[in-house]
C-alpha cells in the first residue's frame, strides 16, 4: 500500500473535436510502475480528453489506496484551471473541472504539476496506442 503516488496522465484527440483517447501511469515514490491504462473515448475535444485522463487516473489512485497524489500533466491549461490561475470558460470543461475537484477532496493532498510533453512520454504513447488500435 502506497500512501503517496505519482500520476502521469494525458488525453488527446485527432482533430478537435475528433477521435480521442486517454492514457495514464501511476508510480510509487520509488519510481516503480504500479498501474498503466489506456482507453479510447470516442469523439471529444483535446481538453476534454485531458480532463478525462486525469479523472480516470485519480479514480485509480483512490482504488489503490493513495492518500497523497502528485498529478503530472502536459496540459498547461488544465493545470492552470485547477490551480485557479485561469477561469474555466468552455462549457464542456465545467463539469469535468467540478468532477476533478470533487475527487481532489477525497485525498489528503493533491498537487497538479505542468510538465513538458517529453516528460510525459509514456502517457502520451498510451493515448496514441489506444487511438491506433481503433483508427487503423
Amino acid at each position: 500500500m502506497n500512501d503517496k503516488v505519482i500520476l502521469y496522465s494525458d488525453g488527446g484527440a485527432r482533430g478537435n473535436p475528433g477521435v480521442a483517447a486517454i492514457g495514464f501511469v501511476i508510480y510509487d515514490l520509488g519510481g516503480k510502475e504500479m498501474v498503466r491504462f489506456k482507453h479510447y473515448l470516442g469523439i471529444t475535444t483535446n481538453n476534454q480528453a485531458e480532463y478525462k485522463a486525469l479523472i480516470a487516473g485519480m479514480e485509480e489512485a483512490l482504488k489503490i489506496g493513495a492518500k497523497d497524489l502528485v498529478c503530472h500533466l502536459d496540459s498547461e491549461l488544465v493545470v492552470r484551471q485547477l490551480t485557479g490561475k485561469y477561469k474555466v470558460r468552455e462549457e464542456g470543461l465545467k463539469p469535468l473541472t467540478a468532477d476533478t475537484l470533487r475527487l481532489t477532496a477525497k485525498f489528503n493532498r493533491v498537487e497538479f504539476v505542468h510538465v513538458p510533453r517529453e516528460k510525459n512520454k509514456l502517457a502520451d504513447q498510451l493515448v496514441n496506442e489506444a487511438l491506433d488500435e481503433i483508427v487503423t
